[in-house]
């Protein structure tokens, strides 16, 4: 079996370092270039921290890279803007995308599934690579069939840029598919504060918490009469996201149509 050889771009930031571990201790993985907006033409293994990981070139140009480098996939952990523009261009050149950034717009997503079917290539957008956070949004559907109350509170360091999560975001997408769609709160409330229920979709409501010190962490509450229901998942590093990528990278190779959320792709 040929390895699966992969592009990773951000691969100083906390994640791609991750996944640079990810892809160099994975047999069947080959790492082949990073993309990163410094050190262009540079060698990987002559920065601090991946001195043992040879042979790797760095791009600062995706277009230079894919241009350049026989890739199948390419890992994008950055930030939505640059994540986009990366998918897109990795459609072009017939590299399949395997995208862990958040914040991306309906619109976005719709475009780069026009691209996949255009292409018949496939292309995985996941808001959380791990699994057990994956679970705990596949879990939630299941219990807002019968607990229609339900609110969500994300908690991450105060370096993320977007709020709320993609993942709370996507978990109160699911949540919707199989919940009775009700406003919640006594219907005349009234914040004394501006955002004091948090963001209101569909009725129910998400509050974004950052603060030094967490990493990702998302709870939902149910309630009903005379009990409630807590759904937790918490991630203490960036290894716990590394599991899901590994998934999907070996998925999306079999795969050619556009797939939004890791947990359709979970069995």
């Amino acid at each position: 079996m040929n390895p699966i050889k992969i592009i990773i771009a951000g691969p100083r930031g906390r994640m791609g370092r991750e996944a640079v571990k990810l892809v160099s201790n994975t047999t069947h993985f080959e790492l082949v270039a990073v993309v990163d907006h410094k050190y262009d033409s540079m060698m990987l293994s002559d920065l601090e921290g991946f001195q043992t990981i040879h042979h790797v070139p760095i791009y600062n140009d995706i277009e230079k890279c894919l241009q350049t480098i026989k890739a199948d996939v390419l890992i994008d952990l950055t930030t939505p803007e640059v994540g986009m523009f990366h998918a897109r261009t990795a459609l072009h050149y017939h590299v399949r995308p395997v995208v862990g950034t958040t914040g991306f717009s309906k619109e976005d997503l719709a475009e780069l599934e026009e691209i996949c079917q255009k292409k018949e290539l496939g292309c995985i957008i996941a808001p959380n690579f791990a699994i057990g956070a994956v679970l705990m949004m596949k879990f939630s559907q299941m219990a807002a069939k019968y607990f229609p109350d339900v609110e969500i509170i994300e908690m991450h360091h105060d370096g993320k840029l977007d709020a709320p999560s993609g993942t709370a975001v996507k978990t109160a997408e699911m949540i919707s598919e199989s919940r009775i769609k009700k406003q919640q709160g006594h219907p005349n409330e009234k914040e004394t504060m501006n955002g004091a229920r948090g963001a209101n979709f569909d009725g129910m409501h998400i509050h974004s918490v950052r603060l030094p010190g967490l990493v990702a962490h998302q709870q939902v509450l149910f309630g009903s009469d005379g009990q409630t229901l807590t759904l937790r998942h918490d991630s203490y590093n960036r290894g716990s996201f590394m599991s899901g990528v590994k998934v999907a990278v070996e998925t999306v190779m079999k795969h050619n149509h556009f797939v939004y959320g890791l947990e359709n792709i979970l069995e």
